[in-house]
């Protein structure tokens, strides 16, 4: 029997252009296709085990590239009367004043703005389809439709970036006072426009003192960095984001949508297909999961510590046990090793990163994996 669920993901794989550096897969799609899409997605959703989530994140893709009827038809039919949060993802090229109203009023209540960069030319470099200009309009759009939980997704160590041109597109984004940022710098994915012609990026000094720089400008402006890319000010934390990184079950739907769920004894991950046709063509046989993998109960640790260890206040030590059912003697030589080395404070009752922790994040995670597996 499938557990309750209480957050749901839902994807839109539909982008108006591909941007150089995104990984995700995506394609342009049509009205009618994009019609039929909602329509798939909604299906699922009714044949799903009960859901009546308490957050609900819509991204992709580009959510906000579906025409209103569309996107207003997948938000009626998504909407809980549960939701403390719920998030839409929208590119400032596709927010019109309309969008944010019907947004607004359907029950949306946080925006996550892909705004990248506030440079014009930096734009084009990374083949983003709106400008600066666009950006901060479609944020006051936002704002004068009601919403008051906005997230500004920002990256760093762009190519050719200098720290000066970093500093301006942070104090730009500050100007606006969004209550959260998502921060992270830009890393060369495979199967990627920059995979194939990498551009010239900041080394990796330049790219360390851009991090400091950041961490230390919104501390300064009254954000907390509450995990590795986010900044909220107080009580603007991504709840949504917050249950996948405490190891929490989600419900994702939507081609390409990854789910995490837990059953007695085990934790099961699960798959949709890919493209927005097969996924369609499986709906119509009321086949919605295209895989679902047990984890194994030796990469439980990492699993568990390779988002937890992303928030920089820790978790509580209980919730390893809570989230995987085993055992704390599971990970005690991990913990103790980690704790020798610097990498974890001595806190017995939380897994805690040091900032030596989070500054060589991935070698302390790596602790966690299987001794087979294990890199250091």
């Amino acid at each position: 029997m499938t557990p309750p669920v209480e957050h749901l993901y839902v994807h839109v794989p539909f982008c108006a252009v591909k941007c150089k550096y995104c990984a995700f897969y995506s394609e342009a799609g049509d009205a009618a296709q994009m019609g039929a899409y909602v329509a798939g997605v909604l299906d699922e959703l009714a044949r799903s085990p009960a859901v009546r989530p308490r957050t609900i994140f819509v991204g992709g893709g580009t959510p906000s590239l579906l025409p209103l009827p569309h996107l207003q038809r997948l938000l009626e039919g998504i909407r809980s009367d549960a939701v403390e949060e719920w998030t839409v993802e929208c590119n400032p090229a596709t927010v019109s004043d309309e969008k944010a109203r019907r947004m607004r009023e359907v029950g949306v209540n946080r925006i996550s703005l892909g705004v990248q960069a506030l440079d014009d030319a930096m734009l084009a470099v990374i083949g983003r389809i709106h400008s600066c200009r666009q950006a901060v309009e479609s944020y006051r759009r936002l704002r004068a439709a009601g919403f008051e939980n906005i997230n500004l997704d920002l990256m760093f160590a762009l190519p050719g970036q200098s720290l000066s041109q970093l500093r301006a597109d942070i104090e730009t984004a500050l100007a606006l006072a969004p209550p959260h940022l998502s921060l992270y710098q830009l890393t060369l994915e495979p199967n990627t426009v920059f995979a194939k012609y990498p551009p010239p990026l900041p080394d990796e000094d330049s790219a360390a003192a851009m991090q400091a720089w950041i961490e230390e400008r919104t501390a300064a402006a009254g954000y907390f960095h509450y995990e590795v890319s986010a900044y909220a000010r107080p009580g603007r934390e991504c709840r949504h984001n917050l249950n996948y990184w405490t190891f929490g079950d989600y419900l994702g739907i939507g081609a390409g949508a990854h789910g995490k769920l837990s059953f007695p004894h085990r934790v099961v991950r699960q798959r949709r297909l890919q493209r927005p046709d097969s996924y369609l063509a499986q709906t119509r046989t009321r086949r919605f999961v295209a895989e679902s993998v047990e984890v194994a109960r030796a990469d439980l640790p990492f699993e568990f510590m390779l988002n937890a260890l992303r928030l920089t206040a820790g978790v509580e030590a209980d919730l390893f046990t809570a989230r995987t059912g085993l055992p704390m003697s599971a990970i005690a030589g991990s913990v103790e090793r980690a704790r020798s080395r610097g990498l974890l404070t001595s806190d017995p009752d939380r897994f805690v990163p040091t900032p030596l922790g989070r500054r060589f994040l991935s070698d302390l995670q790596a602790l966690f994996l299987p001794p087979a597996k294990e890199r250091t």
